[in-house]
């Protein structure tokens, strides 16, 4: 097969196969200003499944080579050589064989080394001292926070209050359609499930207890946190992050402004102070939605759901659940912060840290209050 001038310029490569052998006929400038179609016809050629045991190099018409076509040629033997081919040189001027298997035997690595899959121990290893790492700078962060705090209550005048009721309205008032129709639908579904269970047993009347329990301690203020978590805690984490990625928390640094008295102690101040009322908002409207399916379904009227409560729910229940909500308010705005001043400058890892502030928010609220339980049963309270 002939070879036209501009392939014999630019460096070509043929497969022959006879004898059940393959033979590659090398010719032309195999120069780093060639490798590139070079290796493009290597990729044509379809070696795998092809040939017996043997190939052989015939490097008659080739005219130069430099480092670049000398790696190509050494890569492609030790290819076959992997797959068990014997490879033999034929046709190369003696300088040209003596520069190829000088590159070879500097044993570099094939093209597209295979990945190694870590094992299932390397990889609990690393998950893990990537938790631990993420939890010291957690405590460091908290370290900062605090010491903000302690700035600002030996010199409040620098509190923004301003910021404090801007976040207020965005994290309380505004959330307070959504938080009030799911509370409120909570309320319908637990009255519906306590109502089947309490007529087997013509107690249909407890249903308030069971109703005002569960809503003044422990569910209504947990799903009012839960959907701050998702809400606010990530609209926390994404404008910060988007301040860090235009590089406006460096510029406050820069006029000599702390970002996290700036930045996080107006967010926590306003959901500490939102939560609470927010909470409180979200247990009144899941009564309500308790008491109404009560009336509609069980014939109780809201008087009587009303004296039932009255009587049977202590008010160290809503006590204990107004208690909680500045705790998990604090949780949720403190990681919605941390997690947005470790967002790196890229708008892809927004979203990453956006999504790992509302994981790691609700997963602490849910152990916090899993603490408050054991602390609250051990304290018979």
């Amino acid at each position: 097969m002939s070879v036209d001038a501009t392939a014999a310029a630019r460096g070509w490569i043929e497969l022959e196969e006879r004898d059940g052998a393959l033979r590659f006929r090398v010719g032309g400038a195999w120069v780093i200003a060639t490798v590139v179609g070079i290796r493009r016809d290597i990729d044509r050629l379809r070696l795998r499944g092809r040939g017996g045991g043997r190939a052989e190099f015939d490097g008659g018409e080739l005219n130069e080579i430099d480092t670049a076509g000398a790696l190509v040629l050494a890569q492609l033997a030790g290819r076959l050589e992997g797959e068990g081919i014997e490879v033999s040189w034929g046709g190369f001027e003696a300088k040209y064989l003596e520069f190829v298997e000088a590159i070879r035997e500097l044993d570099f690595p094939d093209e597209k080394p295979t990945r190694k899959t870590d094992s299932v121990m390397v990889q609990a290893g690393k998950g893990t001292y990537s938790v631990l790492g993420t939890g010291i700078k957690a405590l460091s962060f908290f370290g900062l926070v605090l010491v903000a705090f302690w700035d600002v209550i030996r010199r409040p005048w620098r509190v923004r209050w301003t910021a404090v009721v801007h976040h207020m309205h965005m994290t309380g008032l505004n959330a307070m359609p959504i938080v009030g129709l799911l509370t409120f639908l909570i309320g319908i579904v637990l009255t519906f499930l306590s109502a089947k269970q309490l007529t087997q047993f013509g107690a249909t009347i407890f249903v308030a207890d069971l109703i005002g329990i569960a809503l003044l301690r422990e569910l209504g203020v947990l799903i009012t946190a839960i959907l701050v978590a998702g809400r606010s805690g990530s609209a926390f984490t994404a404008q910060l992050g988007a301040m860090r990625v235009n590089e406006e928390v460096d510029a406050l640094q820069a006029m000599g402004l702390d970002p996290v008295e700036v930045l996080t102690v107006p967010r926590i101040l306003a959901l500490v102070l939102s939560l609470p009322l927010l909470s409180f908002f979200a247990t009144m409207m899941g009564i309500f939605g308790g008491m109404l399916i009560a009336n509609l379904t069980m014939d109780i009227s809201f008087v009587q759901f009303i004296t039932r409560i009255h009587m049977s729910v202590d008010p160290r229940q809503f006590y204990i659940g107004m208690m909680k909500a500045p705790v998990f308010a604090f949780i949720i705005a403190m990681i919605g912060c941390f997690e947005g001043f470790n967002v790196s400058g890229n708008a892809e890892s927004v979203g990453t840290h956006t999504t790992r502030s509302v994981v790691e928010s609700i997963f602490l609220v849910i152990v916090c209050d899993a603490a408050f339980a054991m602390l609250f049963f051990t304290l018979k309270l």
